[in-house]
């Protein structure tokens, strides 16, 4: 009688092992193979440490439950091979491309290649044990790459300081010459001077432009003066004066316009400009024709002072309401990248988390971009104030 009843109790036990293991079967079948590998494998763990604590009673149905477990945790590392191996493929691949750019001899065109192929990279995945090796191959040509890239700048920088220093030589050549009356003479010197110039080569975004200005005020200062020096040599008083009283009309007729137009002050300044290169028409009418100038000019700029206090009030608040608008939709994307940072725990796989996380980073950026924007509207306000 009761070892009846020890018999139905080892079967009753028998079949809650069985049961058991076949729930584990069933978790095993329904782990995502496209989840996180961390994950999957902490899954894969727990479940072999709960079969292994479940009693085993030696019977051929139990062995062909447990080859059914292990059938589904197979198919779980082949896929996370499968994917290593799409990994390496894929990386493989972008150090052939690396190998090419790294070719090129556009450094601009280049650099961008090359930093696409490192996004491309990361999001690559894990190739696995040979992820290491991989890397050290592409981050190898990458160095190379931007190793030679300095170098080349470096050399840049060596042809701009001499262009540099040529220039500069340049510059006090022309100072000297600057003040000469020596018209013809000076003029062929100048010219050879402006060759010489061209043929140094740039100096640089830097640099450029201030020793162009600086080269060519001196130019200017001598051509000016010659010109001036021909004017008053073929001009007579008489005409002069003229002259002077036809600019004085003029003036007016842009005066009475009342119109404050860049076209309108583009022709007083030449008015001015025009006057300068006139040159005496005697001393004894000089005052006069010059006073009655100066009023229409005064009036003139007067004017134009006025309207651009108004236009500057204009601007200042377009500015302001532009500053507003780019500070509110900063504040917006502040806002996105919380919820994207609060979602990161939820989203499941590597790539959409990288995806995410790209997001993140762009949105980033673009609120640095509008900070500089913003920053840049602050300048201008201070300084135009």
């Amino acid at each position: 009688m009761y070892e009846d009843n020890d018999n139905l109790y080892l079967v009753s036990d028998m079949d809650e092992d069985i049961k058991k293991r076949k729930e584990l079967i069933e978790e095993a079948k329904n782990i995502n193979a496209d989840k996180n590998w961390n994950e999957i494998y902490r899954q894969i763990s727990d479940l072999r440490r709960k079969w292994r604590r479940i009693s085993s009673w030696e019977s051929a149905y139990e062995d062909s439950l447990n080859e059914e477990f292990e059938s589904y945790i197979d198919a779980l590392y082949a896929k996370r091979n499968e994917v290593y191996k799409n990994a390496s493929g894929i990386k493989e691949e972008l150090i052939a491309q690396a190998k090419k750019v790294a070719a090129s001899n556009d450094l601009k065109h280049a650099t961008e290649e090359m930093n696409e192929l490192m996004n491309q990279w990361k999001q690559a995945g894990s190739a696995g044990k040979d992820d290491d090796a991989l890397w050290e191959s592409f981050n190898q040509i990458r160095q190379s790459f931007f190793d030679k890239k300095h170098e080349q700048w470096e050399q840049m920088q060596t042809k701009f300081s001499d262009a540099a220093a040529a220039k500069q030589d340049l510059i006090q050549q022309a100072k000297e010459l600057a003040n000469s009356e020596e018209w013809q003479k000076t003029s062929t010197k100048f010219k050879e001077l402006m060759d010489a110039w061209k043929a140094a080569g740039s100096a640089g975004r830097e640099k450029e432009d201030d020793l162009w200005n600086e080269f060519n005020e001196y130019r200017q200062t001598f051509y000016k003066a010659r010109n001036a020096y021909y004017e008053k040599l073929h001009v007579l008083q008489d005409q002069n004066l003229e002259a002077k009283n036809e600019l004085i009309a003029r003036a007016k007729a842009i005066n009475e316009t009342k119109s404050y137009s860049r076209e309108n002050t583009k022709q007083m300044k030449e008015l001015g400009v025009e006057w300068k290169k006139i040159g005496s028409c005697r001393k004894e009418k000089e005052e006069a024709v010059w006073k009655n100038f100066k009023e229409q000019m005064d009036q003139y700029f007067d004017g134009l002072r006025q309207a651009n206090e108004q236009k500057h009030l204009q601007w200042k608040q377009r500015m302001m309401e532009v500053r507003t608008r780019k500070d509110e939709l900063m504040q917006e994307q502040k806002r996105q990248i919380k919820r994207m940072q609060e979602d990161i725990g939820n989203v499941l796989g590597e790539r959409a988390i990288s995806e995410l996380e790209q997001r993140i980073e762009d949105k980033k950026k673009f609120i640095e971009e509008l900070e500089a924007q913003i920053k840049d509207i602050d300048s201008q306000l201070s300084e135009k104030k």
